[in-house]
């Protein structure tokens, strides 16, 4: 008996190994079309923290998961060494129970800025069962942040993986959250420009204006993991 539950346990660590190496990884046919590893389960070399020349240690690599630890007091939002512009980003997140992250884009470095969303708006992330920001109109999980409002909920409860797609192309934005497209906007235009105006980004001048810019995930001080990050730059 001893014996068997020793294979059955082997087994299952197999399996657990065997499902983590499939992460973080692209297929034959997503290399063909285009798509690059923003993460591979392992490093963090297409990253960095904001306005430093390294990944601050709140943010660690473990099990295939790039994942946010509060309780490391240096942290900050960690964004792509390199600035895109028109692409399609791929991957799947999850947040702590009453937590709040996000990802941001088309975000500027400079010492000028306090922060990556002074330029780039955001996609949130969020539990919306228990966060504050959940009762805020525009504030709920795949929402861009305090702009529009998610056209259908398809976010997943905290602890569980959300897949998300966000398309960027000459200023038209796209949301998908587990296979529904739930934002569709153009910016630079005198209709964004209004939303901005009416926004808690009104007092922001540069807010919303890049066309190209890092992607960052946020640090918001909770708990926050993502896996399978891929870009696919657009032509």
């Amino acid at each position: 008996m001893k014996r068997f539950y020793c294979g059955v346990l082997m087994t299952l660590l197999m399996v657990t190994a065997m499902t983590a190496a499939a992460q973080n990884t692209l297929t034959a046919k997503e290399k063909k079309e285009g798509w690059q590893l923003l993460f591979d389960g392992k490093t963090t070399d297409n990253w960095k923290s904001w306005k430093s020349d390294k990944v601050e240690d709140r943010w660690k690599v473990a099990n295939g998961e790039l994942y946010l630890d509060k309780s490391v007091a240096k942290g900050g939002d960690l964004i792509t060494v390199k600035e895109y512009k028109d692409y399609e980003l791929s991957l799947e997140w999850k947040i702590s129970e009453c937590g709040n992250s996000g990802i941001i884009f088309n975000a500027i470095e400079d010492d000028k800025y306090q922060a990556t969303y002074f330029t780039g708006p955001e996609m949130q992330i969020l539990d919306n069962t228990c966060h504050p920001d959940a009762k805020i109109h525009k504030h709920r999980a795949g929402d861009l942040y305090d702009l529009i409002p998610c056209s259908k909920e398809t976010v997943k409860p905290a602890g569980q993986w959300n897949h998300i797609r966000l398309i960027s192309k000459g200023g038209s934005i796209e949301f998908w959250l587990n296979g529904t497209k739930v934002v569709s906007t153009t910016m630079h235009t005198p209709e964004w420009d209004e939303m901005v105006a009416n926004s808690k980004f009104k007092t922001m001048p540069d807010f919303g204006k890049a066309l190209q810019g890092h992607i960052a995930l946020q640090d918001h001080g909770d708990p926050v993991w993502f896996r399978n990050i891929k870009i696919k730059e657009l032509k």
